[in-house]
Order: structure tokens, then sequence, then C-alpha cells
């Protein structure tokens, strides 16, 4: 399964329905509020290629957007396969010992 992060406020109606809806779907994910986080906010915004609205959703190392982006994968048919992604690992650093290619 994927590892799901959305970036949220408080008071946030469409943070409360992106949730909803990944409750709904049974997975788990991390919420991170960013109310009144200005370096958590400058961190969701340089990580949603400079989207500043809340919620900003990751599934894996996909950037869903907010949550009518969400919306509309799983009206798509999309959300589903996306939520059961395998994480992949990160590719290993060659060692300084192997010759390099």
């Amino acid at each position: 399964m994927a590892r799901i992060e959305i970036y949220t406020t408080r008071l946030c109606g469409y943070c409360r329905s992106a949730k909803a809806l990944l409750t709904r779907k049974g997975v788990d994910f991390s919420e991170i509020d960013v109310t009144g986080d200005h370096e958590g906010r400058s961190r969701m915004v340089a990580r949603a290629n400079g989207r500043m609205t809340v919620p900003q959703i990751f599934i894996g190392s996909t950037h869903v957007g907010g949550c009518d982006d969400l919306y509309h994968l799983e009206r798509a048919g999309r959300l589903d396969p996306l939520l059961l992604m395998e994480e992949q690992p990160a590719p290993e650093e060659p060692s300084p010992e192997s010759p390099a290619a």
C-alpha cells in the first residue's frame, strides 16, 4: 500500500471531505496540520510545486493535488489503483568500492 500524506488546516472543509473519502476507502494516512506553521506550509508549497491551498495530497511519490483532484480520481476509477501501488524503495547508491559504469 502506498504511503498517503495530506496537508491540512483545522477549519478547512475541503480537508475534512478529502480525509472522509480516504477513511471510507479504509486507508491509513498521515495528516500534517499546517495551521499557523509557516515552515510546514513552506515545505508543503515547495513539495506541491507552488500550490498554496489545502489540502495537498500525496499518494506515494504522486502529488494528487487537492480535494477536487482526489474526488476526480475516484470518479474516474483511478484512485483505487493508485492507493494499492506498492511504495517503491529509493534506489541504492553505489558503494565507493564498486566500479563506475
